[in-house]
């Protein structure tokens, strides 16, 4: 087992919009250097939407990268590094459901792909959902839709939802709430 790890050089090799790409230069045990691929990710927030009747909303919407369309919780980026999830959580709410709520309350964090990834997920859920206006971004379309969470077990363990933000934060949401 490798018992001393100090990165040597981080080094920038790609900026995107959402992601940066790196190659670090890891010594491991001072005998041997080895390339890491690193993605800095800026982070983002999650919510579960749950209605009076205790049904939770669900956007589907279009991901380029499966090159198919998804059902997920509403999610999005951090608007800066330092923002508050729980501000973020309230945005994506509003902009993706067209619901505020003043009832946000933290589920989990998540950490979506340690081995590259600094990505870092703070889910909430959102209770007492007060109909406001949808402030969908330009390049994004969205289907609303209500759905017990039996009825989102069951589209988790057929592989009708796949996304893995979704997927754990409806199952932690049925183990803390009992649904």
């Amino acid at each position: 087992m490798s018992e001393k790890i100090r990165r040597l050089k981080r080094e920038l090799k790609f900026k995107g919009q959402i992601v940066d790409f790196y190659q670090d230069t890891m010594e491991i045990n001072g005998d041997h250097t080895a390339v890491w691929d690193f993605i800095k990710h800026r982070g983002a927030a999650a919510v579960v939407p749950v209605r009076e009747d205790g049904k939770i909303l669900m956007v589907r919407q279009y991901r380029n990268a499966l090159e198919r369309y998804t059902l997920e919780i509403p999610a999005g980026a951090l608007d800066a590094e330092d923002e508050q999830g729980r501000v973020c959580a309230a945005r994506e709410l509003e902009e993706e459901t067209g619901f505020k709520s003043q009832d946000l309350d933290w589920l989990i964090t998540l950490r979506t792909t340690v081995a590259f990834c600094n990505e870092r997920i703070e889910v909430y859920v959102a209770r007492n959902l007060i109909p406001a206006e949808q402030h969908l971004d330009e390049d994004e379309f969205i289907d609303l839709k209500a759905y017990s969470i039996d009825e989102l077990k069951e589209k988790i363990f057929s592989g009708e939802i796949e996304d893995a933000k979704t997927t754990a934060a409806l199952m932690a949401y049925a183990v803390k709430y009992g649904a």
